[in-house]
Protein backbone atom coordinates (compact mmCIF):
# COMPACT_ATOMS: atom_id res chain seq x y z
CA UNK A 1 0.00 0.00 0.00
CA UNK A 2 1.67 3.56 -0.99
CA UNK A 3 2.25 5.71 1.59
CA UNK A 4 1.05 8.90 0.24
CA UNK A 5 -2.74 8.04 -1.92
CA UNK A 6 -3.62 11.31 -3.56
CA UNK A 7 -1.21 14.39 -4.43
CA UNK A 8 -2.51 18.00 -5.22
CA UNK A 9 -1.57 21.38 -5.75
CA UNK A 10 -3.41 23.98 -3.39
CA UNK A 11 -3.83 27.59 -4.31
CA UNK A 12 -4.50 29.73 -1.56
CA UNK A 13 -7.76 32.50 -2.22
CA UNK A 14 -10.17 34.96 -0.40
CA UNK A 15 -12.92 32.77 -3.14
CA UNK A 16 -12.04 29.04 -3.36
CA UNK A 17 -15.42 28.02 -5.24
CA UNK A 18 -15.20 30.85 -7.76
CA UNK A 19 -11.33 29.95 -8.17
CA UNK A 20 -12.44 26.02 -8.51
CA UNK A 21 -14.88 27.19 -11.05
CA UNK A 22 -12.09 29.22 -13.44
CA UNK A 23 -10.24 25.94 -13.34
CA UNK A 24 -12.76 23.62 -13.82
CA UNK A 25 -13.59 25.27 -17.14
CA UNK A 26 -10.34 26.17 -18.21
CA UNK A 27 -9.11 21.99 -17.33
CA UNK A 28 -12.40 20.64 -18.54
CA UNK A 29 -13.02 19.09 -15.42
CA UNK A 30 -15.24 18.04 -12.31
CA UNK A 31 -15.24 18.99 -8.81
CA UNK A 32 -14.31 16.06 -6.90
CA UNK A 33 -14.70 17.36 -2.88
CA UNK A 34 -15.88 20.55 -1.17
CA UNK A 35 -15.85 21.88 2.31
CA UNK A 36 -16.56 25.24 3.63
CA UNK A 37 -13.12 26.45 3.15
CA UNK A 38 -11.83 24.23 0.23
CA UNK A 39 -12.88 22.91 -2.80
CA UNK A 40 -10.66 20.24 -5.31
CA UNK A 41 -10.98 19.29 -9.10
CA UNK A 42 -9.59 17.08 -11.14
CA UNK A 43 -9.07 17.90 -14.65
CA UNK A 44 -9.69 15.59 -17.79
CA UNK A 45 -6.24 14.74 -17.97
CA UNK A 46 -6.12 13.85 -14.41
CA UNK A 47 -4.68 17.07 -12.86
CA UNK A 48 -5.35 17.60 -9.18
CA UNK A 49 -6.21 21.26 -8.38
CA UNK A 50 -7.59 22.10 -4.91
CA UNK A 51 -8.55 25.92 -3.48
CA UNK A 52 -8.26 26.59 0.19
CA UNK A 53 -9.92 29.67 1.80
CA UNK A 54 -7.47 32.53 2.79
CA UNK A 55 -9.48 35.42 3.64
CA UNK A 56 -6.04 37.05 3.83
CA UNK A 57 -4.26 36.10 0.63
CA UNK A 58 -2.53 38.73 -1.37
CA UNK A 59 -1.93 37.87 -5.06
CA UNK A 60 1.29 37.32 -6.23
CA UNK A 61 3.07 40.27 -7.81
CA UNK A 62 5.11 38.28 -10.76
CA UNK A 63 6.81 39.33 -12.55
CA UNK A 64 7.66 42.29 -9.99
CA UNK A 65 10.17 41.00 -7.14
CA UNK A 66 7.51 42.06 -3.81
CA UNK A 67 5.41 38.91 -3.03
CA UNK A 68 6.90 37.65 -6.36
CA UNK A 69 6.13 33.88 -7.34
CA UNK A 70 4.42 31.73 -4.68
CA UNK A 71 3.41 29.11 -7.36
CA UNK A 72 3.25 28.71 -10.56
CA UNK A 73 1.05 26.35 -13.10
CA UNK A 74 2.45 25.40 -16.68
CA UNK A 75 -0.42 23.85 -18.95
CA UNK A 76 0.03 22.39 -22.48
CA UNK A 77 -2.26 23.52 -25.03
CA UNK A 78 -2.45 23.12 -28.61
CA UNK A 79 -4.11 26.07 -30.03
CA UNK A 80 -2.71 29.04 -27.94
CA UNK A 81 -5.24 31.74 -29.33
CA UNK A 82 -8.05 29.67 -28.71
CA UNK A 83 -6.71 29.05 -25.24
CA UNK A 84 -6.34 32.63 -24.07
CA UNK A 85 -9.49 33.42 -25.53
CA UNK A 86 -11.06 30.80 -23.44
CA UNK A 87 -8.93 32.47 -20.58
CA UNK A 88 -10.07 35.84 -20.78
CA UNK A 89 -13.77 34.27 -21.10
CA UNK A 90 -13.16 32.70 -17.94
CA UNK A 91 -12.27 36.02 -16.14
CA UNK A 92 -8.47 35.52 -16.53
CA UNK A 93 -5.99 37.95 -17.77
CA UNK A 94 -2.80 38.11 -19.92
CA UNK A 95 0.82 38.77 -18.19
CA UNK A 96 3.05 38.91 -20.90
CA UNK A 97 2.27 40.26 -24.88
CA UNK A 98 5.15 38.76 -26.61
CA UNK A 99 5.87 35.12 -27.23
CA UNK A 100 8.60 33.57 -25.81
CA UNK A 101 11.81 32.71 -28.38
CA UNK A 102 12.87 29.30 -28.27
CA UNK A 103 11.87 25.75 -29.51
CA UNK A 104 8.21 26.26 -27.15
CA UNK A 105 5.61 29.26 -27.40
CA UNK A 106 4.75 30.01 -23.98
CA UNK A 107 2.12 33.03 -22.87
CA UNK A 108 1.78 33.94 -19.24
CA UNK A 109 -1.70 34.52 -17.61
CA UNK A 110 -3.18 35.12 -14.19
CA UNK A 111 -6.23 33.98 -12.98
CA UNK A 112 -9.25 35.88 -11.16
CA UNK A 113 -7.26 35.89 -7.90
CA UNK A 114 -4.15 36.71 -9.38
CA UNK A 115 -2.23 33.00 -9.58
CA UNK A 116 0.18 32.71 -12.73
CA UNK A 117 -0.07 29.98 -14.75
CA UNK A 118 2.21 29.51 -18.43
CA UNK A 119 0.22 27.86 -21.51
CA UNK A 120 2.69 26.58 -23.87
CA UNK A 121 2.71 24.70 -27.13
CA UNK A 122 5.63 22.54 -28.32
CA UNK A 123 6.92 22.72 -31.84
CA UNK A 124 5.86 20.21 -33.66
CA UNK A 125 8.48 17.24 -34.32
CA UNK A 126 7.04 15.90 -37.58
CA UNK A 127 9.19 17.53 -40.79
CA UNK A 128 7.06 20.25 -42.49
CA UNK A 129 5.67 18.96 -45.83
CA UNK A 130 5.71 20.49 -48.75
Amino acid sequence: MPLVTAGFVVLDCAEPEKLAVFYKELLDGEQTEATANRVEIRGADGTRLAFRRDMNATPPSWPRPENSLQAHLDFVVEDLDEAERRIVGLGGRPLEAKDAAGPYEERGFSDPAGHSFTLRRTAPTAPKQG
